[in-house]
């Protein structure tokens, strides 16, 4: 098992930055490619960014591409997500997931673990 804590979340203005982490405890947190997702009211979960187990590969959602970063300390068991330049298209409850294996990592269904999620909302 990997249980997941996402925090950083928050309200923010237009324009404004924020930080998400998403701390792992249980099985080896390196061993896993890990995500972000988020679901906006009335809207279906949607991918936002992925992460190989290394670090060493990245994957984002068009829309978020250029303004968000994705990133993980494995010493640290922590996975990050810089968001900048946030619109109030961002606002939603961010979720991160890890996966053992994982063929396609916009896929939330390939994901075994997910945290519960924490609220960006970013207002006008």
């Amino acid at each position: 098992q990997v249980q997941l804590v996402e925090s950083g979340g928050g309200l923010v203005q237009t324009g404004d930055s924020l930080r998400l982490s998403c701390t792992a405890s249980g099985r080896t947190f390196s061993n896993h490619a890990m995500g972000w997702f988020r679901q906006a009211p009335g809207k279906e979960r949607e991918f936002v960014a992925a992460i190989s187990w290394s670090g060493g590969s990245t994957v984002y959602e068009d829309s978020v591409k250029g303004r968000f970063t994705i990133s993980r300390d494995n010493a640290k068991n922590t996975m990050y997500l810089q968001m900048n330049s946030l619109t109030p298209e961002d606002t939603a409850v961010y979720s991160c997931a890890a996966a053992y294996m994982v063929v396609r990592v916009t896929n939330p269904e390939e994901y075994d673990y997910w945290g519960q999620g924490t609220q960006v909302t970013v207002s006008s």
